[in-house]
C-alpha cells in the first residue's frame, strides 16, 4: 500500500526559475562576505564545496560536514567566522529569492487532501542547504514544516541526488520500503531515478527539467493540475 508521498521542492512544491535563483544567491552571499573574501573567490569555493557535496559516498559524514572540511581548505581565516556569516547569510540576506518566486495555489490543495487522506508527506529535496534556507522555501510554498514528517537537508543528509544512496537514507530515516512510497518531481534524471527503486512516480511537467535529455520515464506525468486530480484519487487511508 502507497502511504508516503516524497515531494522535490524547487520547481515542484515551489516553482522557480532556478537560473535566477543561482544569480540572485551568489549576488546577495557576496555581499555578506566582501570583507572576508573577494566575491568570485567565494563562489568558487561554495561551488567546490557543493561539488563535494553531490559526489560524498561516506555515509558516515554529512553533507555539511562535507562541504565545511573542503571549504575550510580553500580559504584564508578561521571557518567559524565563515560559518557564523554564512548563518547571518542564510537569515537575511537569502530572503531577497523570495522576490523571483511565485506560490502556485494548487500546492496547498494537494497537501491538504493527502493529509486528510491519512499519507505521510516527506520533503525530498537535493540536500544542499542548511535547514534554514529549505524551511524559508517550504514557508514561501505556503505550506508549513509540520505538515512533513522528514525534511532532508545537509544536515541530516550524507547523499545527494540523483544518487540512490539518498533515497535510500530518506527510507531507512522514516521507516518505509520503497513500494510505500510515491516521488513527485519535476526532474528527470534526479526525481524519476527513485523508480529503481520501486517507487511510483509522478513527473511534473510545468517546470521540468532534463539536463541530459533522458528519456521521460515515470508512472505519471503532467501538470498541477493532473497532479490534483491524481491525489484526489488516490485511496482514502483514514
Amino acid at each position: 500500500m502507497r502511504d508516503t508521498i516524497l515531494f522535490d521542492l524547487d520547481g515542484t512544491l515551489l516553482p522557480v526559475d532556478m537560473d535566477d535563483f543561482v544569480k540572485i544567491y551568489f549576488k546577495e552571499m557576496g555581499k555578506y562576505f566582501q570583507d572576508l573574501i573577494d566575491a568570485d573567490k567565494l563562489i568558487d569555493n561554495v561551488l567546490i564545496g557543493t561539488k563535494a557535496m553531490l559526489t560524498n559516498k561516506e555515509k558516515n559524514k554529512t553533507n555539511e560536514q562535507v562541504f565545511m572540511e573542503t571549504f575550510e581548505k580553500l580559504i584564508d581565516g578561521n571557518l567559524n567566522v565563515y560559518k557564523e556569516r554564512f548563518d547571518q547569510y542564510y537569515d537575511e540576506g537569502f530572503l531577497k529569492i523570495r522576490e523571483i518566486v511565485r506560490k502556485e495555489p494548487l500546492v496547498r490543495e494537494i497537501a491538504t487532501v493527502l493529509k486528510n487522506k491519512g499519507y505521510s508527506l516527506v520533503v525530498a529535496t537535493n540536500p544542499l542547504f542548511p535547514l534554514k534556507a529549505i524551511l524559508h522555501r517550504i514557508h514561501w510554498a505556503g505550506l508549513k514544516p509540520m505538515d512533513f514528517i522528514h525534511i532532508t537537508s545537509y544536515e541530516n543528509s550524507s547523499f545527494c541526488k540523483p544518487n540512490l544512496e539518498y533515497y535510500e537514507e530518506i527510507l531507512e530515516v522514516i521507516g518505509k520500503r520503497p513500494e510505500q512510497c510515491i516521488m513527485i518531481g519535476n526532474d528527470v534524471s534526479d526525481d524519476m531515478v527513485s523508480s529503481k527503486l520501486g517507487m511510483e512516480t509522478f513527473l511534473i511537467t510545468n517546470h521540468i527539467v532534463n539536463s541530459y535529455n533522458l528519456p521521460v520515464n515515470s508512472d505519471h506525468k503532467g501538470t498541477y493540475e493532473d497532479l490534483f486530480l491524481f491525489v484526489k484519487e488516490l485511496p482514502d487511508l483514514v
